[in-house]
């Protein structure tokens, strides 16, 4: 047990410290979505929170890992939660919708710096032997905010404002952070030795990340296939409101229960994933979780009613966790942690132009054609591109990228 809790102990903190994060980014959902809509009166301005987030990466990222892999990520992680409580403490203070946005803007920008450092952050501090677990734990705390955040911001809101909500959430990241002072670092910093910011740098540092990609094409193809598949579900979790109340039929209350239950079945998948996954190879899990996360976004397609859309949702949330704990830590054990910055912040880069432009095409076809052959269509093609994927990762010939040992420790290219 001591030699468990040695190798667990600094994992465990970094796991309450992201929790406590992700708690309050679906607390923060909740009250901003509401804030927003008393402000405005207008469901057009609450959509456009969806767009900010891509936006703002898109903006970002192509400069983003440049800073990061060159600092402390824990120390950039600190500052991104300190800087996301100070904004969330003024946005009961500010005069107007303008005012609101432009906190938002700021917002993802602190988050665009946070994701690239929390996964190279997280690679360094939790040995390769628990990654698997540790990523499926994370995905547990993940899917248990996903319920509880929400319900504690109605509580909240209910009882005490909107205001007294967002200052309890701005308290949560200042949690986060403060527990981050009791890990280590895992960057030997030298501010001295890093390099300015400059345009020539940036461009230095992407042929780094294409010169991975040229010499890795095998990771760069599986991992890219998986946020393609995430960019489909995306676009069509944008018509989801839509879809369920005006084609399928349900309403509000149906639709607030099939969420709820989806949920339910997040937090399920992920406790299965936690308690298995020492038994589950990453092949399975990955194979496993895309095929049937495309099974449940068909059901979803051809819907008639309430229970059968609940059944893909309910497929959904319980295989949702395989597949993130699964590609999660494929990425980690196969990047390498001296540019796992710039190389996320570039994947995260095409993700979120990509979003941006199948979210608006989707919503402009939904007008022209049915939604539910539009639904079809996202979900087959997903099926495709995970069918091609499953085929291309339990190829015998591509095990060495699934191997969970030190052996499979990767070293940096440059």
């Amino acid at each position: 047990m001591g030699i468990q809790w040695d190798i667990w102990k600094k994992p465990i903190i970094l796991l309450i410290s992201t929790g406590l994060a992700g708690m309050g980014n679906f607390i923060y959902l909740v009250a901003i979505n509401l804030l927003v809509y008393q402000m405005t009166g207008s469901a057009a301005h609450v959509a456009g929170l969806w767009i900010i987030g891509p936006t703002i990466n898109v903006l970002t990222k192509f400069w983003t890992g440049s800073f990061i892999d060159y600092r402390s990520k824990r120390k950039i992680m600190m500052v991104t939660y300190v800087t996301r409580a100070i904004l969330i403490f003024l946005i009961p203070f500010l005069p107007n919708i303008y005012s609101v946005y432009l906190v938002l803007i700021l917002l993802s920008v602190a988050n665009s710096f946070f994701v690239p450092s929390s996964v190279t952050y997280t690679t360094k501090l939790v040995p390769i032997e628990i990654r698997k677990r540790y990523n499926s734990i994370h995905s547990l705390t993940t899917s248990g905010a996903f319920i509880v955040g929400p319900a504690i911001a109605g509580t909240l809101i209910l009882l005490r404002g909107i205001d007294f909500t967002f200052a309890m959430n701005g308290l949560l990241f200042v949690g986060s952070a403060l527990l981050l002072f009791f890990l280590p670092e895992t960057d030997q910093e030298n501010p001295a030795s890093a390099p300015r910011l400059t345009f020539s740098q940036i461009r230095s540092d992407w042929f780094v990340v294409l010169e991975f990609f040229k010499k890795q094409k095998y990771v760069a193809f599986i991992y890219s296939m998986y946020l393609t598949t995430t960019i489909f579900s995306f676009a069509m979790d944008a018509q989801e409101v839509v879809f369920a109340q005006r084609v399928v039929g349900l309403s509000e209350l149906e639709y607030s229960l099939l969420i709820s239950i989806t949920g339910i079945g997040a937090i399920v998948g992920a406790f299965l994933v936690t308690m298995f996954a020492q038994k589950l190879s990453l092949r399975v899990m990955i194979s496993l979780g895309m095929l049937m996360e495309t099974v449940g976004y068909l059901c979803y397609a051809f819907s008639w009613s309430f229970l059968s859309i609940t059944i893909g949702f309910t497929v959904l949330g319980l295989f949702n966790a395989f597949i993130n704990a699964g590609i999660t830590t494929f990425y980690q054990n196969n990047v390498p942690t001296d540019i796992m910055g710039r190389v996320t912040s570039v994947f995260q880069l095409f993700q979120s132009l990509l979003q941006i432009i199948f979210v608006l095409l989707v919503g402009t076809i939904a007008d022209i054609i049915p939604l539910r052959i539009t639904i079809i269509c996202l979900s087959t093609g997903m099926l495709v591109i995970a069918l091609i994927t499953v085929v291309n990762i339990v190829r015998k010939s591509k095990m060495k990228f699934f191997l969970e040992s030190h052996s499979q420790e990767t070293q940096s290219v440059q």
